[in-house]
């Protein structure tokens, strides 16, 4: 296993351990299999573990886990705070005090505010007394680091880094993401702010290994090297030495094995011409699929409106290359979850974005194909239900 440094020099392995995925059967966490393999990864010197309040049944499954074996001094928790659910100042000591009791621990090691939106609703969670409580509980060593993690665009991640004294984030980002979400310029702008950054979704959910199309499949296949889809896609995060360690949601041993193999012997600015080459055909390849020529050079931003326009268009894509589900949930995530839309429905068809695109997409257009399939039903109940919720 090879391992990274965070903010304090703590050694973190560059492969981290996902526990929103674990397998359930009727509704319930399968706990035995989880613990095997949970205590296989800490045997190959996995020692971050990722959780969250709203995961149904994961934190206190991993502090179970931790506890039949006596392996909490072994492994960082990270875990998060649900501030979407915050109504009034002591709500958030509420649910820290019964995450610990779930974690079965003292103290956890990474403490993330779970999906900031923007500067607002990090305002919103200051105004009930976030900064100070934080403070105490850093103070006390109850909560060793605070962080957040993040679906958005790259600007509004970058005010939100220099919102507060942050430890650490999390951000999605994958070799088809590198310029969607906060991307490569939000992974660049936090490691300039000694940032350690923690990525999730570097296989979209398994699409980047299960879903790719035939080309990309022969494109990996055809490479000497006879790494896997999954490999080639941690391999390509690993080569960036901004990252400090990857999320897996891994649920089998067979593909905890995978992992650790690939993570034994990585290392930063290993990849050469010729694999970024394989993985240029591969991205080629699932962007062929797509139904905007979106590159998310942000040319065409800020919109005048606030409309997330390249964010729309990935969501729009994955929505024909992932499927329904996952490009309504992409899309939701960075447009509908936040005091003020960011949707496209908020394009007035004023023009400006398509004066700046080296594309020349037609944008206009192209985002009132993208709100008839992506702002139906599901998605304006979900939008009005977000400002009730925003308004505490």
């Amino acid at each position: 296993m090879q391992y990274r440094k965070d903010r304090y020099g703590n050694p973190i392995s560059v492969l981290g351990y996902g526990c929103m995925r674990f397998t359930a059967r009727a509704g319930k966490i399968d706990l035995d299999k989880a613990e095997k393999e949970i205590m296989a990864a800490i045997e190959g010197g996995v020692n971050y573990f990722d959780t969250a309040y709203i995961y149904a049944g994961s934190e206190a499954a991993l502090g179970e886990i931790l506890r039949r074996n006596n392996a909490r001094n072994r492994v960082n928790i990270a875990t998060k705070l649900p501030h979407y659910l915050l109504k009034k100042p002591d709500s958030m000591e509420k649910y820290f005090q019964e995450q610990l009791r779930r974690l079965q621990t003292d103290h956890v090691d990474y403490y993330l505010m779970h999906m900031l939106t923007d500067v607002k609703s990090w305002q919103r969670i200051k105004d009930l007394g976030v900064a100070d409580w934080l403070a105490e509980k850093k103070a006390s060593g109850a909560i060793r680091q605070v962080g957040f993690s993040y679906h958005g665009n790259s600007d509004m991640f970058c005010h939100l880094i220099d919102a507060y004294d942050w430890d650490f984030c999390q951000i999605q980002y994958n070799y088809l993401d590198e310029h969607s979400q906060a991307g490569v310029t939000g992974l660049k702008y936090a490691a300039e702010k000694g940032l350690p950054v923690v990525i999730m979704e570097p296989l979209r959910g398994g699409r980047l290994v299960n879903h790719l199309p035939p080309d990309a499949v022969k494109a990996f296949q055809s490479d000497a090297s006879g790494r896997s889809p999954a490999e080639w896609a941690f391999r390509w995060l690993w080569n960036q030495e901004e990252v400090t360690c990857v999320l897996s949601g891994m649920n089998s041993l067979d593909m905890l094995h995978e992992n650790l193999r690939a993570a034994e012997n990585c290392r930063a600015g290993e990849m050469t011409e010729q694999d970024f080459a394989v993985i240029e055909k591969v991205r080629n390849a699932i962007n062929a699929h797509m139904k905007v020529g979106c590159t998310g050079c942000r040319y065409c931003m800020p919109c005048p409106h606030q409309v997330d326009i390249p964010g729309t268009f990935a969501a729009y894509n994955h929505l024909y290359s992932d499927g329904k589900i996952a490009g309504f949930k992409e899309y939701f995530m960075c447009t509908a979850l936040r005091r003020n839309s960011t949707g496209a429905g908020m394009c007035v068809q004023c023009g400006k974005c398509e004066l700046h695109c080296p594309q020349q997409i037609p944008i206009r257009q192209m985002l009132k194909e993208a709100r008839r399939e992506l702002e139906g039903p599901v998605y304006k109940l979900g939008s009005k239900a977000v400002k009730l919720v925003m308004k505490y």
